[in-house]
């Protein structure tokens, strides 16, 4: 098994995932939803995806705190912890980054927004949308990565 190509397979996947679903939820509760608008916002979010998942073992960060709690060998609620820690590291991040660059852009043109308001809001509805994502497609991008990169069975 090779654990280097499920670990990249996986934070590319999620990368791309995370970043398709956060740049059309922000763009699309912006109120002006624009095509041009969700590709940048979508390639600026996937390259910082990328760079957390290359950088972050999410892996090891996920088995850590499940470890800590002491639910490792109750799968379901690992499962949620992992989907919580991953959501808390990259959504944070990736929803300032969007956010900042939004209220930058609209405030060059005179809209006057409040930079507080308008990340709280942000903030929330990513996390909680991030956290479902998380939480449904990691089982469905593990099971294929193993069977792509196989899982120790003979074939």
């Amino acid at each position: 098994m090779n654990m280097k190509k499920i670990g990249l397979g996986m934070s590319i996947m999620m990368g791309v995932t995370l970043s398709l679903t956060l740049s059309f939820v922000g763009t699309f509760t912006s109120g002006r939803f624009t095509l041009v608008g969700f590709l940048l916002s979508f390639l600026e979010s996937l390259v910082i995806s990328f760079v957390i998942g290359f950088f972050v073992p999410m892996k090891k960060v996920g088995d850590a705190a499940c470890g800590k709690l002491g639910i490792m060998d109750r799968p379901l609620a690992c499962r949620c912890v992992e989907s919580l820690v991953s959501d808390l590291i990259y959504t944070p991040i990736i929803t300032f980054v969007m956010v900042f660059m939004a209220y930058k852009q609209a405030t060059s043109h005179g809209v006057p927004l409040r930079f507080g308001s308008m990340l709280g809001e942000s903030m929330v509805i990513s996390l909680v949308v991030a956290y479902l994502i998380i939480f449904l497609v990691t089982p469905n991008y593990m099971k294929f990565l193993m069977k792509k990169y196989g899982n120790g069975e003979k074939k």
